[in-house]
């Protein structure tokens, strides 16, 4: 009788031992690694609400942000799902924690028991390193009739770097009183960190006297108008366009032309910029194309620029990197920039030009330039309630 009872008992005990190990087993299947369901307070009460703190942030590209969740009524959850409503713009991860990675909006949520909160993160654009250098500016500026120099000079106001003007500087005719009554209460701020060039407005005075005795030596040899600098790893031309090279030449083995071609050759920049006041290409209807500066393109695609600014037409344009015959050439072409958006008025468009890739007629503002050591960024800045922009990135040759 004891030796029956000595061989059921360990079965029963074996039994109970399986189906306890079935238990747990099953229960570590069930338990998820990261919880997508809250995990309610033992017996308490259903979730009413879920907040998110801050309930807005701003961070950084590649930077990150905590963001808190809490539950109402308090501890009815202790674990919440998290989303972005925008994953190019910001990340989340299942701890609340925010990555920016473009500039941008995006709500991120935080989700329990059917109750949602959210916060509002805006995203910045990482600023550019301390070294490399900016230069900003436009064309087509000022005028006493005007109030949108005084708008793009505050845009001045708050952008680091070289200032550069394309021409037609100050409106009607570049005289000296213009200059200083018009021109430098706005712009003239930022006269010592200027590097300006002509446009024909300017030539409206005989050699554009009131330009050269503004700017001094700054704007080069009063008979010429054309000089070079640096900025950073970069060569600056800035040519003389005048009155359509009527006063000064701008043609092939003039002097202008001779000046630039040694000048190019003397300098094996990675990275080259010109400006100067008329655009080869433009799709503005008061101006249009203009040929008198076509061989300004032809030397300069010669010993591979990057990038022309021009003024002149009262317009934003960026073209694609083309030819000096206007054919796409994304490996060595030119990519020139319209900006006569200074302040003095707005133009039209008309016929569309090959390349034109980005128009607008309505918008004062600059254009700021962040220069690398093998690439540019642009940003069209616009003045205070404008709503255009354009941005982007490109590599010098």
């Amino acid at each position: 009788m004891h030796m029956h009872i000595r061989h059921r008992f360990p079965s029963v005990a074996t039994a109970v031992a399986a189906f306890a190990l079935v238990i747990s087993c099953t229960e570590r299947q069930q338990t998820p690694g990261v919880p997508t369901e809250p995990t309610l307070a033992r017996g308490g009460p259903a979730i009413k609400a879920v907040t998110v703190a801050p309930s807005s942030a701003s961070v950084a590209v590649n930077a990150t942000v905590q963001l808190t969740a809490t539950a109402s009524p308090p501890k009815s959850a202790t674990t919440f799902t998290w989303t972005t409503s925008d994953a190019s713009v910001a990340t989340v991860t299942q701890s609340g924690l925010v990555t920016g990675v473009a500039a941008g909006t995006a709500s991120i949520r935080a989700t329990s028991g059917g109750a949602t909160g959210a916060s509002t993160v805006t995203v910045t654009a990482s600023p550019p390193p301390s070294n490399d250098p900016v230069l900003v500016g436009a064309g087509d500026i000022a005028s006493c009739s005007s109030s949108g120099d005084e708008a793009t000079a505050s845009l001045l106001d708050n952008i680091a770097g070289t200032v550069v003007t394309l021409g037609d500087n100050v409106y009607d005719n570049g005289t000296a009183t213009e200059y200083t009554n018009c021109y430098g209460p706005s712009w003239g701020r930022h006269l010592s960190r200027t590097r300006p060039s002509p446009g024909n407005h300017e030539y409206n005075t005989l050699n554009a006297t009131g330009y050269y005795g503004y700017f001094g030596a700054a704007a080069g040899d009063p008979s010429k108008g054309y000089y070079s600098y640096d900025v950073g790893t970069w060569h600056i031309i800035v040519l003389n366009s005048n009155s359509s090279c009527t006063t000064i030449s701008c043609a092939a083995g003039s002097a202008q032309d001779s000046w630039l071609r040694a000048d190019l050759a003397a300098h094996s920049n990675v990275c080259t910029l010109a400006y100067w006041h008329h655009p080869r290409f433009n799709s503005g209807a008061s101006h249009g194309n203009n040929t008198a500066v076509a061989n300004f393109w032809d030397a300069l695609y010669l010993y591979g620029a990057d990038v022309i600014l021009n003024g002149h037409e009262h317009v934003y344009e960026r073209f694609a990197p083309q030819t000096p015959g206007a054919v796409a050439d994304p490996t060595t072409g030119i990519r020139q920039f319209t900006v006569g958006t200074g302040g003095a008025s707005h133009y039209t468009f008309g016929t569309i030009q090959p390349n034109s890739e980005v128009r607008d007629g309505t918008t004062y503002g600059v254009l700021k330039l962040t220069l690398h050591a093998t690439s540019y960024d642009w940003q069209f800045v616009p003045v205070a309630g404008g709503t255009f922009t354009d941005s982007g990135t490109g590599n010098c040759h």
